[in-house]
């Protein structure tokens, strides 16, 4: 029954990233109807994290202390109501609202899901969130297709967000009889208790976990930015149809299920070198994303590379990495903590790329953000110090 239940939370973690991710190209359509500005536009496409972010650090508290299963189960159930909640809005005000409520829920399921799967992988926390990781990259990859499919055959793009909502209550009901608390609430002192760390620090806010957090907020920025903005700049810059905007999008997702081999590499080599090749490569990637005015075919193979360095290595290293810079004991706090900082500022990212394209035109724009941004996370990782992490290669 732990397969199965891993499974159903894989499948859950996918769900949630369907819900983050078929709002992105499904935006032009949105804003036509609503007569949203760019920046409103951008903001909408990101804001969810800033939900997902005020749900980082009282959902780490709040897995140290109960059980994982319900804050997983009712973290489902918010984000599947806020998703389906969003076509109903009238305005700005309250579609920002429902997108906010439903990132908080998907914050919470982040926080409970890692903490969870990081105690009971804890020899092999960095394939296990790999293996996350893909189910994430799944639902980014089929999301767009899904969406745009069912606003053409349906002549309006509510019909996805109903759809998707719907599915998040039924993995939850999955949730509630198959995944057991074998799964969710084993004790990671159990697995390393053979081991010591007071070679570690004592507090889980400490010179690593510093470090890592500049990290993830310059990163959560760099890569939400280019997310919630991507269809955009396809359809309005190089004048893409939403058929190949949603495809180009859909190969992010697909790009992200490296994540199998990125965890796992995560867990053979240096973690902070490992960072910083794929921070290089995000900010060389986008060169050619916002500078070549690429064709279709090869815009796909940027996407890709995107989707493979930002979530198929990035992501999961990163939160692995904070896990294994504090001591066992601390992991739902790591959790947290990962999820309010890689989340927290992403909130505010699309808005910030909307106002560059507003002042500088895409291109440069996009060479801000996210070329120069990364580099910024490399210099942060520069004071990792893996010699001090827990089951790490050091």
């Amino acid at each position: 029954m732990i397969g199965v239940g891993f499974l159903l939370v894989v499948l859950s973690y996918m769900v949630n990233a369907m819900d983050r991710q078929v709002f992105p190209p499904l935006l032009p359509a949105i804003r036509a109807e609503y007569g949203f500005s760019l920046e409103q536009g951008g903001l909408l496409a990101t804001n969810f994290t800033l939900g997902m972010a005020l749900a980082g650090l009282p959902a780490g508290y709040l897995l140290d202390r109960f059980r994982r299963k319900t804050v997983l189960l009712v973290s489902i159930v918010i984000y599947s109501l806020g998703t389906m909640a969003t076509p109903l809005a009238t305005g700005f005000a309250d579609m920002t609202l429902y997108r906010v409520v439903s990132g908080f829920g998907e914050g919470m399921q982040s926080a409970a899901i890692f903490a969870a799967i990081g105690a009971f992988f804890a020899h092999r926390r960095g394939l296990a969130f790999g293996i996350i990781g893909v189910g994430y990259s799944l639902g980014v990859f089929i999301a767009p297709l899904i969406g745009v499919h069912l606003m053409n055959a349906h002549g309006t793009w509510h019909s996805p967000f109903y759809l998707f909502g719907a599915a998040g209550l039924l993995i939850a009901a999955a949730c509630l009889f198959l995944v057991k608390a074998g799964l969710t609430e084993h004790s990671v002192e159990k697995t390393v208790s053979t081991r010591t760390y007071e070679y570690m620090p004592a507090s889980p806010y400490n010179r690593n976990t510093i470090a890592l957090v500049v990290h993830s907020v310059v990163s959560g920025v760099a890569i939400y930015g280019f997310l919630g903005l991507y269809p955009t700049y396809l359809i309005t810059s190089l004048h893409y149809t939403p058929e190949q905007a949603a495809l180009a999008m859909s190969l992010l997702g697909f790009g992200g299920m490296t994540a199998l081999f990125g965890g796992w590499l995560g867990d053979r080599v240096n973690q902070r070198t490992l960072l910083i090749v794929s921070l290089l490569a995000v900010s060389a990637v986008s060169v050619g994303v916002y500078t070549t005015q690429a064709g279709v075919g090869l815009q796909c193979v940027f996407a890709f590379l995107m989707g493979a360095f930002g979530l198929g290595f990035i992501y999961p290293n990163t939160n692995s990495a904070m896990q294994r810079a504090v001591r066992p004991a601390q992991i739902g706090r790591a959790s947290g903590l990962f999820v309010t900082s890689y989340y927290g500022t992403a909130a505010f990212s699309g808005l910030l790329f909307a106002a560059l394209v507003d002042s500088f035109g895409w291109s440069r724009a996009g060479l801000v953000q996210v070329t120069v941004l990364p580099l910024v996370g490399v210099a942060a990782l520069a004071f990792v110090r893996t010699s001090l992490f827990n089951n790490a290669v050091r």
